[in-house]
């Protein structure tokens, strides 16, 4: 188990008996898996010699880049942003947004390319989402997105790489 993982599960048997459950209201996403992706499995020592220091870091042990760190971020010319863990596409240009808050966002993605799982870590129950390919971490899903879907996918820009369109 992550240590980042244990924390979180430690934190939140006293927190939640005297949290008002209105704060544990996270998006309700019910992502399933497309029929044709095949999960990408591959030892620890496979991904350490796939990935660099960092992008090993997020993709695999769930960590957070700094805000404003990624060129992703500022990133607005039209093409898909794919895992750099395994390079499915997971969101269009079209649905990428500046939240203000540091990190690429976009209030939609592809369906059937990310899945959802409750993230504890902070105390305060959190929606985290991952590639469905190879289950790199990504980031979280937040309701405070602009229409028409009303969520912010908040993504480490290392966790992606950005592939422009070809005709421009």
């Amino acid at each position: 188990m992550h240590r980042r993982r244990f924390l979180g599960w430690l934190g939140v048997a006293g927190l939640l008996g005297a949290v008002p459950s209105v704060v544990l209201a996270r998006p309700k996403l019910s992502l399933e898996r497309s029929a044709d992706i095949q999960p990408l499995e591959l030892s620890e020592a496979q991904w350490r010699e796939r990935l660099s220091k960092e992008r090993y870091r997020i993709l695999r042990e769930a960590d957070t880049e700094p805000a404003g760190s990624s060129p992703i971020n500022h990133e607005t010319r039209p093409g898909e942003y794919r895992c750099a863990g395994c390079d499915l596409p997971l969101f269009s240009s079209r649905t990428k947004f500046d939240s203000g808050t540091g990190w690429p966002s976009f209030f939609d993605h592809i369906e059937g390319h990310l899945l959802t799982e409750m993230d504890l870590v902070l105390l305060i129950p959190r929606t985290e989402y991952h590639c469905a390919r190879c289950g790199g971490h990504q980031g979280h899903v937040f309701e405070d997105g602009p229409e028409p879907t009303g969520l912010r996918w908040c993504n480490n820009g290392l966790a992606l790489r950005f592939v422009p369109n070809e005709a421009g």
